[in-house]
């Protein structure tokens, strides 16, 4: 690590800490040349292969910013969102996977979803796995049904 003062090639950890949320690392350190003392924030990259075999690193926006189009007209406040984001972010990198595949993100986007709002989850779901024809809508509004007079039972 080069010190951002004078550019040192060296630097010496003094302290390290998780974040509140553990996904990150701060570490404070100091320059044995200059003598300044600065912090540092590490995180773990987390990348995305998708099917066209490009990858590119994991995006929390971009997963509120589908979900948000799904959400269009519905009753979803932005803080459902971000929540929806994080969990969504928490239970990819739980995987303890350097990279996974796109169409994991979507299977992880769906569970939330299904719990925040319904509607948006059947529009979410239609594109995700592409449904074709009615019948596929009618298949997953019945195994909704099931799914909640189960949870009523």
């Amino acid at each position: 690590m080069h010190c951002p003062f004078c550019r040192h090639p060296d630097t010496r950890v003094i302290d390290s800490r998780s974040t509140e949320d553990g996904g990150a690392i701060r570490r404070r350190r100091t320059c044995p040349h200059c003598g300044r003392r600065f912090t540092t924030q590490e995180t773990v990259l987390l990348m995305v292969g998708k099917r066209s075999g490009v990858t590119e690193p994991f995006s929390r926006d971009k997963v509120i910013a589908g979900v948000r189009r799904a959400c269009q007209g519905r009753p979803v406040s932005e803080d459902s969102l971000a929540q929806l984001g994080q969990r969504v972010e928490e239970s990819i990198r739980a995987t303890g996977a350097a990279e996974i595949p796109a169409h994991e993100v979507g299977l992880a986007i769906l569970g939330p979803l299904r719990e925040l709002d319904e509607v948006a989850y059947l529009r979410f779901a239609s594109v995700y796995r592409g449904f074709e024809t009615l019948a596929d809508f009618e298949a997953e509004i019945e195994q909704l049904r099931a799914d909640r007079s189960a949870k009523q039972d």
